[in-house]
């Protein structure tokens, strides 16, 4: 058995450069609309920054607040995509992250509205603490994933010595 691997047919290779240019196609369109979704909502942000501080209530400023951590949800899986782009693998981190950013974002936001909304209805506020607190459990739950996944990653490489685990 020789130790170099053919070449694929000269078709199969044709077809592999068009579904990678395809591929990054698509991955340079969604870079793009988050992007784009990005920009708006900082814009957005700005508006009812400045609509939240001539009015009166926490309302404006929450809007603001929930703009802004969306922004940095968009602005995470802009970095997934372009890491993808460039290892050529989707890499777990930045979703662990994207997932934290969410968690945390409603959080907040269920935490402030809870305050006004849901004070003196049982139900409701019960439901509300039980939503928070489950939302608490899956930021540690992604954090304590995010830790293994380095963990994991400054290991040496399975195989890494063997002369070819493929042929085996």
């Amino acid at each position: 058995m020789p130790d170099e691997k053919e070449d694929p047919p000269s078709r199969v290779r044709l077809g592999n450069r068009a579904l990678v240019l395809v591929e990054d196609a698509i991955y340079v369109s969604i870079a793009a609309l988050l992007s784009l979704g990005a920009i708006v909502l900082v814009v957005r942000a700005g508006i009812e920054l400045v609509s939240g501080a001539l009015a009166s209530g926490p309302d404006p400023l929450l809007d603001t607040l929930d703009a802004i951590l969306l922004v940095f949800i968009f602005v995470e899986l802009l970095y997934a995509v372009r890491i993808t782009l460039k290892e050529r693998q989707i890499v777990a981190e930045p979703f662990l992250i994207a997932g934290i950013l969410v968690c945390i974002k409603e959080i907040i936001v269920l935490a402030v509205k809870s305050a006004n909304e849901y004070i003196g209805k049982g139900p409701e506020f019960a439901r509300a603490m039980t939503e928070i607190g489950l939302l608490g459990g899956l930021v540690v739950l992604l954090s304590v994933s995010g830790v293994l996944l380095r963990k994991k990653e400054k290991e040496p490489e399975e195989n890494e010595n063997s002369d070819d685990a493929d042929e085996i």
